[in-house]
């Protein structure tokens, strides 16, 4: 198989999981380090970011045209995630981020046991908090993942997710459609510096893009006929596999 067939074939798969749960450049990413292992670094960083967020996209408005969306909370929360993207992203200029990759798998357990243990997590629409205060919380939320994104990034969408359901009391599907609003903001500001960097592989990020664009539709698609019970179950393996993922590359390798 071609190298391009390869990672088009990944970014397709990458698309349709990022689209229901996040966690898709567990895909993607690997996939591409593992074809190109002499290209640096920083631009299969930013080819990945430059096919996934269009995926991203896909996926946010594909939800936004079937579920209702909480536009007062959402609009500040995207101010507050481009912010906290912005800041994070500097913050690796001045900061080393190693000790993040010890803690993110107990992080990503917490939040898969808690998720597991509460089997009605999710799974009814009944919003905790109304006007200001429901725009607060979601921008507070907004805010520090956002800035987790810029400095940090895996399982960025996923853990929105799960505070969305949490903190704010949406069920599963309402907490994916924000999810994708939010990380397609900040992988859209992390998009700009890696271009303005030169850090963009164009000629692979293209058709990458089309595969992701592919997977996300197909995703969403089935999210929306589902619905919540059915993103759970996606969530909770993403979210284990992440766990295996980041617990490898931080305690093993």
């Amino acid at each position: 198989m071609s190298e391009l067939a390869t990672v088009v074939i990944a970014s397709i798969a990458a698309g349709f999981v990022n689209s229901i749960a996040g966690g898709g450049g567990l895909i993607s990413l690997p996939v591409l380090l593992g074809v190109f292992p002499t290209a640096p670094v920083a631009t299969l960083f930013g080819t990945n970011k430059a096919s996934m967020v269009w995926g991203t996209l896909w996926a946010a408005g594909t939800y936004s045209r079937h579920v209702s969306l909480p536009w007062h909370a959402l609009v500040p929360a995207i101010m507050s995630a481009l912010v906290g993207g912005f800041l994070g992203a500097w913050l690796v200029t001045v900061f080393s981020s190693e000790w993040l990759r010890h803690l993110l798998p107990i992080m990503l357990m917490l939040t898969l046991v808690y998720t597991v243990l509460r089997r009605d997590l999710g799974q009814v629409h009944a919003p905790l908090h109304t006007g200001g205060n429901e725009a607060t919380r979601a921008s507070a939320i907004a805010g520090a993942l956002g800035l987790y994104d810029g400095f940090f990034g895996p399982g960025t969408g996923s853990f929105l997710m799960f505070l969305f359901v949490r903190v704010l009391g949406y069920d599963f599907l309402h907490a994916a459609a924000c999810a994708k609003i939010l990380n397609a903001t900040t992988n859209l500001a992390a998009l700009g510096l890696f271009a303005a960097a030169g850090h963009v592989w164009w000629p692979l990020a293209l058709p990458m893009a089309v595969a992701n664009v592919l997977g996300s539709a197909l995703g969403s698609r089935l999210a929306l006929r589902h619905g919540a019970a059915f993103i759970r179950s996606v969530f909770i393996a993403v979210v284990g596999v992440l766990i295996l993922k980041t617990g490898y590359d931080a305690y093993l390798k």
